[in-house]
């Protein structure tokens, strides 16, 4: 079922997307300026370094999931990665660091809350002995309390995020952590007034156990706010949750400027 509604999502969102963009909008959008922008005020982390043999894991929720296939669990390939940012980043990363033989996965699972991170973290993060680990989670911990009845709150999202990470680095003490800021786009479908203020308090969550554990800080809701001042959210947003083409392609810019790919 899961799988039929995000299909039937993404050609949605594509449709939309080949109505409404051309060559001439994005090179008027500016996505680098926009990433650079919202990137302007953070402190993060010193940039990543990529090494010959790393091996990059994506985690997360349906938007890291995004069209990939679950029962393909060999790297770098479209069928494993999936359709969305992880791709884009990820074509990137290939093309740019060729000689660097870089393997990189994508466990993304739809749905997934921190707690069912750690559920499967054995086999789906700590048994890839991940070099670089970039972890795009929290979405879910606040939009299922007020559509699926999950009882989580602010302060379980801290903790089950923090426990996360010190078993992380506990187990891959040189792992290199990116910490991806959760996001949505107000007043597109899924996502109104009922949100906030509540969804802001998990993305100064993000930034800050980012701080905490050093870890690189992806500012993807101030990336996103950023490109709403340029063109309306529905634009980068099929659902106020999930990015279109063009919202994957933002995530992807993003977070490669972010750890300085």
């Amino acid at each position: 079922m899961i799988k039929k509604i995000r299909r039937e999502i993404f050609k949605t969102g594509r449709r939309n997307f080949i109505k409404t963009a051309s060559v001439g909008t994005l090179a008027a959008i500016g996505i680098p300026q926009i990433v650079s922008a919202a990137l302007a005020t953070e402190k993060s982390a010193s940039k990543l370094k990529f090494n010959a043999g790393d091996v990059i894991l994506f985690q997360g929720d349906s938007i890291t999931d995004w069209g990939r296939d679950h029962s393909k669990t060999e790297p770098n390939t479209t069928s494993a990665l999936g359709s969305g940012y992880t791709l884009i980043t990820a074509s990137k990363l290939l093309l740019d660091h060729a000689d660097k033989d870089l393997k990189i996965y994508n466990k993304g699972i739809s749905g997934n809350k921190v707690y069912q991170l750690a559920d499967r973290w054995d086999t789906d993060c700590l048994a890839l002995k991940p070099n670089i680990l970039s972890i795009h989670i929290g979405v879910n911990d606040f939009w299922h309390t007020l559509t699926g009845g999950y009882k989580g709150t602010i302060e379980t999202y801290v903790e089950d995020y923090k426990k996360l990470l010190t078993r992380t680095k506990q187990a891959l003490p040189d792992v290199k952590l990116v910490i991806c800021e959760p996001f949505a786009s107000k007043g597109v479908k899924a996502v109104d007034e009922k949100w906030y203020p509540a969804f802001a308090q998990y993305s100064k969550a993000a930034r800050d156990i980012a701080h905490e554990f050093g870890a690189v800080f992806v500012p993807y809701q101030a990336a996103f706010d950023k490109a709403i001042e340029t063109v309306p959210a529905a634009y980068w947003s099929i659902d106020g949750v999930h990015p279109s083409v063009a919202g994957e392609a933002l995530m992807a810019q993003t977070w490669l400027k972010a750890v300085g790919a």
